[in-house]
């Protein structure tokens, strides 16, 4: 999955929270100064390119959707860091927050339980 910017990241959020819009109402969600329709339809255009979004046309206008969950995305996200700072580990992962005290010894042994069911069912 693509990397994406911060303002692509703003928009994605409004885009999971209000679902489908065109242009003129993503900007209405934004703070004054709203930024320019040239410049949030350019992103919402690459965030389309990018695989994010969709449209529907309605007459000369668009109506995007997102076509990513916020779930797949966070996925995403957490395997690109878990690559670059944990070389592909995910051991290592757990193993971090195991030491920081991030995760408890009940919510390991649950996580192997989940493990073992999920290669069970296979």
């Amino acid at each position: 999955m693509e990397k994406l910017t911060t303002k692509e990241d703003e928009i994605m959020t409004f885009f999971w929270e209000k679902g489908a819009m065109h242009v003129k109402e993503l900007i209405e969600l934004y703070p004054d100064p709203k930024p320019h329709f040239n410049t949030i339809s350019t992103m919402v255009r690459a965030l389309e390119a990018k695989g994010f979004l969709a449209h529907n046309k309605f007459g000369y206008t668009y109506q995007y959707y997102p076509i990513v969950t916020p779930g797949e995305f966070g996925e995403g996200k957490l395997s690109g860091v878990i690559d670059k700072y944990f070389e592909n580990s995910y051991l290592d992962v757990v193993s971090a927050f195991v030491k920081k005290d991030k995760i408890q010894l009940e919510e390991l042994k649950m996580l192997v339980e989940e493990i073992e069911k999920a290669n069970n069912s296979k």
